[in-house]
């Protein structure tokens, strides 16, 4: 039988030193994952006591130091900063003399692609945009949670294969975005994880007002099955009164919203809107139902719509 064994990522000689310019939740992450694939992390930046923390956490032992210091000492420099701060990050550092050529200079941003480091370029840099499509805890999780986690990756044609290899080294798998579809993109993962969020602590909120005492028990499984059926079958997986064209339950719902939780009822009402017309686009809401439930939709009021859509039948998803 075969002795061999996979060698410790410590026994491997480093390849790349790595820097972070940024150490909130992504950063950090994503140069531990490097650190897991042979790379050496060796500086990171971070001015808060929160950032800190998660330096020490998951980058022990890795000094915490100025912005122009990191590209000082790295290779390799994540700039993980959020999205409105950084192309006066990037000018600042290639009009301060920071960027080195042939430094890979690597953000994450979802909104940017390789354009918003062409200051850096024209110093002499090899940019790289890397967004991993997840999001983040700030913990040693995050480490664990890259693996499988796809990319949005944009690079100049001579850096695609270093591209591909960064991001298959830290678990993920890349996916390739072109320059002007980024803030399309990142739009798209807004509107899915963001959004849901939102979503799902409003629906919390809204089950303790009605006595749910564990509202994540009840609706862990319900979210879960609607979130696989989604993304197994996409609008065929439309359920519930908007799509059944129930709109006096739909009524109902508004006028308990307007009662208990008011705050809520642009949200829901904006959400059933955008449901009805996908029911209504890929044939699950039936015409002969439609025109009461766009009614209840379009004002908001608690009236009562016409014979057969009085909402007492039908399941509650």
């Amino acid at each position: 039988m075969s002795t061999f064994q996979q060698p410790d990522p410590q026994d491997r000689p480093a390849r790349l030193t790595v820097g972070v310019v940024g150490a909130g939740r992504v950063g950090p992450a994503l140069a531990a994952s490097l650190q897991l694939a042979g790379h050496r992390p060796v500086a990171v930046s971070g001015v808060s006591d929160a950032s800190r923390r998660r330096a020490a956490q998951l980058l022990p032992d890795v000094p915490v130091v100025p912005p122009a210091e990191v590209m000082e000492r790295a290779d390799l420099v994540l700039l993980t900063v959020p999205d409105d701060t950084l192309p006066g990050l990037v000018e600042g550092l290639a009009e301060t003399g920071a960027v080195r050529p042939g430094q890979l200079l690597v953000h994450t941003s979802g909104r940017y692609g390789t354009k918003v480091l062409d200051p850096a370029l024209r110093v002499g840099a090899l940019p790289l945009a890397l967004h991993p499509a997840m999001t983040f805890t700030g913990t040693p999780v995050d480490v664990q949670r890259l693996a499988g986690c796809s990319f949005g990756v944009t690079a100049p044609e001579e850096l695609r294969l270093a591209a591909e290899a960064l991001v298959i080294e830290m678990g993920g798998e890349p996916e390739w975005i072109a320059e002007e579809m980024r803030p399309l993109y990142h739009a798209a993962l807004a509107l899915g994880a963001n959004h849901l969020v939102t979503l799902v602590a409003q629906s919390m909120e809204l089950l303790r007002a009605s006595g749910v005492d564990a509202p994540d028990r009840m609706l862990g499984p319900l979210l879960g099955a609607a979130l696989d059926n989604a993304l197994r079958s996409g609008d065929a997986a439309l359920t519930g009164p908007v799509a059944r064209g129930d709109a006096g339950t739909v009524a109902a719902h508004v006028e308990q919203l307007r009662k208990h939780a008011p705050q809520a009822v642009a949200g829901y009402l904006a959400m059933a809107r955008a449901t009805a017309d996908r029911a209504l686009a890929h044939g699950l809401l039936k015409p002969e139902f439609a025109e009461d439930l766009l009614g209840v939709l379009a004002d908001g009021t608690d009236r009562t719509p016409g014979d057969g859509t009085d909402g007492t039948e039908g399941d509650a998803r």
